[in-house]
């Protein structure tokens, strides 16, 4: 019959690596032990029932040993059952999380290859004037039916924004004022494109004031003036307007060309 200490060595490395059919099948061999014992105890003389009766006690107290082990392990495992289930909902709390970002990106996240030119800082930090006047004033290519959007500002550009100029506009007004400038560039440049043979009055007229607007600078160009802020956006233009055209000039978004009693403004 193994010895008392034995039991508890037994216990621990069971208790080590939690394995619940080892530890039943020690307990189990250790009861039928003391079920075979008292099957003897009726053949045995007195002496021997006294001995017998104490190793019955002390598989007796060793299984209570081992009950209590035995519990005491259940009880950590249902606490770190506990904590592994507040972990998974945290985890499925980050999950929805993450959905919710990738579903709703904000309208004004920069474009591919936007950081490249604009996250550092203005332009002018980093390329001479002269390189940098020289990209300004060239015409870019576009196709025919191609109508360019001003880029967003990135929270980079914001920041180094000057704060007398920014005033109390927000990163997501000025931005909301690019949507803006972006829906009217659309709205002008889809009668641009289009066949005069399918515009109506209104927006022969449109086209005809579009024309008048244009010299020998815009072409090739993108630009608006306030009057296309105007008939495309309910957007003011106001005070407001004019600063924050002006930011967006530091932003290196636009720049002025004036003439004819005009001020047009070109995007870069």
């Amino acid at each position: 019959m193994p010895r008392e200490d034995s039991n508890h060595t037994v216990l621990k490395t069971s208790m080590t690596h939690c394995e619940l059919e080892d530890i039943t099948m020690h307990l189990n061999n250790r009861i039928s032990s003391i079920r075979r014992v008292l099957e003897l105890r009726a053949i045995a003389k007195d002496q021997d029932k006294r001995i017998i009766l104490e190793k019955i006690g002390q598989d007796v107290l060793a299984i209570d040993g081992l009950l209590d082990q035995f519990e005491k392990c259940v009880v950590r495992q249902k606490d770190l059952l506990k904590h592994l289930k507040e972990l998974e909902g945290f985890f499925q709390e980050d999950v929805q999380d993450g959905k919710h970002l990738r579903d709703n990106k904000p309208t004004h996240m920069p474009g591919k290859g936007q950081q490249a030119l604009h996250g550092g800082g203005p332009l002018s930090e980093s390329k001479p004037a002269d390189v940098q006047t020289a990209q300004q004033e060239k015409p870019r290519k576009t196709s025919k039916n191609h109508i360019r959007e001003m880029e967003f500002i990135t929270s980079v550009e914001f920041e180094s924004i000057p704060q007398y100029m920014k005033g109390r506009e927000t990163y997501d007004q000025l931005n909301a004022v690019v949507q803006n400038i972006n829906k009217a560039l659309t709205g002008k440049y889809k009668i641009v494109h289009q066949s005069a043979k399918t515009l109506n009055n209104a927006t022969r007229k449109l086209l005809q004031r579009f024309k008048e607007e244009e010299n020998k600078e815009t072409k090739g160009v993108f630009f608006f003036v306030e009057a296309d802020i105007k008939e495309f956006t309910q957007m003011k233009v106001d005070k407001r307007f004019v600063r924050i055209l002006n930011m967006l000039r530091h932003c290196q978004r636009l720049r002025e060309l004036r003439g004819g009693g005009i001020t047009r403004y070109v995007l870069h």
